[in-house]
């Protein structure tokens, strides 16, 4: 008898709590809410809003590429390397030396004198299209060889160390190796805007009524997407790729099976430090300008897109990068720039609250 009651009653256990009833009605109302306002400025501007979701797609590249750092390191140790934003700034400072100086140089903080290795890459906006390639090319390798080395350098010196210690230890070492950064650029390059001139391609691809795509746009895009192709061949097919899989799935474990665990993990900051590089190489010849506590602002961004993608996935780190771009995009395009930030992480909350796992889902590099 009780067992046929029990049968007979509604079984709380299976209905969704009211709370997350209320979380589900209130997510699809805001997807569609920005749904019909997206769909309202494409039908009444399909022009701008085809030029405006270029320029998204154009700086999210920018985002993917800082935010593969920080889920690269994730997917191993599971840190936040918050100085990673820090580490780009310093790439577009580097690539500001080359273009402006024709130099690699080396800021000896904490004193003001700087070493600089003379490469001849100085160009302008006049200066002939092999000298501007050499240039690019000088700035892409230089940077990336930099921000590579500060990251290791990093690792070795302050996680390392930490690396059986509470999660929160290393956190704040993160956080503290951000500001030393942010220092070194301030000495290194003033407080001031540092600008240097373009000497990126320049012309019109298409133009289609009032919309128009740019060959510097276009040459971000195509200097990304390599890099990010050759990255998941990298992770997925090598060798090296293989033991970061394994160290992310078990370190003792790899250890064991005869992984040098240190060295695993010295490699996978080596590339989040080149991606850093790459990004800031590209940011400052695309952008123009750059400024010492740039890496705070974009470092979060990027960290927001990592998480909107699902940290320690690498799609997701795309995705999410691109996502992002978009956002901003369409924010400062039809609405307010000044908005921007405060619209950027109303989606990062709206992310932790609806689904936090991230868009693709939280993964480490085991399951890419």
């Amino acid at each position: 008898m009780a067992t046929a009651e029990t049968a007979s009653r509604p079984s709380f256990e299976r209905r969704l709590p009211i709370g997350q009833i209320i979380l589900t009605v209130v997510g699809v109302v805001l997807a569609a809410l920005i749904g019909f306002w997206l769909i309202k400025n494409a039908v009444e501007s399909p022009d701008r809003f085809l030029e405006v979701t270029l320029i998204g797609i154009t700086n999210g590249s920018i985002y993917a590429l800082v935010a593969l750092g920080y889920t690269l390191v994730y997917g191993i140790i599971e840190l936040i390397n918050f100085a990673h934003g820090d580490n780009f700034m310093l790439g577009t400072f580097q690539t500001n030396g080359i273009v402006n100086d024709g130099s690699f140089q080396i800021p000896l903080f904490p004193t003001s004198f700087v070493l600089a290795l003379p490469l001849g890459a100085a160009a302008t906006a006049s200066s002939s299209p092999g000298q501007k390639i050499y240039t690019i090319f000088m700035c892409l390798f230089f940077s990336m060889l930099f921000c590579m080395v500060i990251n290791v350098s990093i690792e070795r010196i302050g996680y390392k160390p930490l690396r059986n210690q509470p999660r929160l230890v290393p956190l704040i070492t993160a956080i503290g190796f951000s500001f030393i950064l942010q220092d070194v650029g301030l000495v290194w390059k003033d407080a001031g805007p540092q600008p240097l001139p373009n000497i990126l391609p320049t012309g019109t691809i298409f133009h289609w009524r009032g919309a128009t795509y740019q060959w510097n746009d276009f040459i971000v895009i195509a200097v990304t997407i390599p890099l990010l192709v050759a990255l998941t061949y990298l992770v997925r097919r090598t060798r090296s790729g293989k033991a970061m899989r394994a160290t992310a799935q078990d370190m003792d474990a790899a250890s064991m099976m005869g992984i040098n665990v240190d060295r695993t993990i010295s490699f996978t900051f080596a590339l989040g430090g080149a991606l850093a590089g790459a990004a800031g190489a590209i940011y400052a010849l695309y952008i123009g300008v750059s400024k010492f506590d740039l890496g705070f602002r974009l470092g979060l961004f990027a960290f927001t897109a990592a998480v909107l993608g699902g940290i320690g996935n690498l799609s997701g780190a795309v995705l999410g990068g691109v996502v992002l771009g978009l956002i901003q995009a369409y924010t400062e395009g039809f609405w307010d720039a000044r908005w921007t930030t405060t619209v950027i992480f109303s989606v990062l909350i709206a992310i932790l609250v609806f689904r936090p796992s991230g868009l693709l889902g939280e993964q480490v590099p085991e399951g890419q």
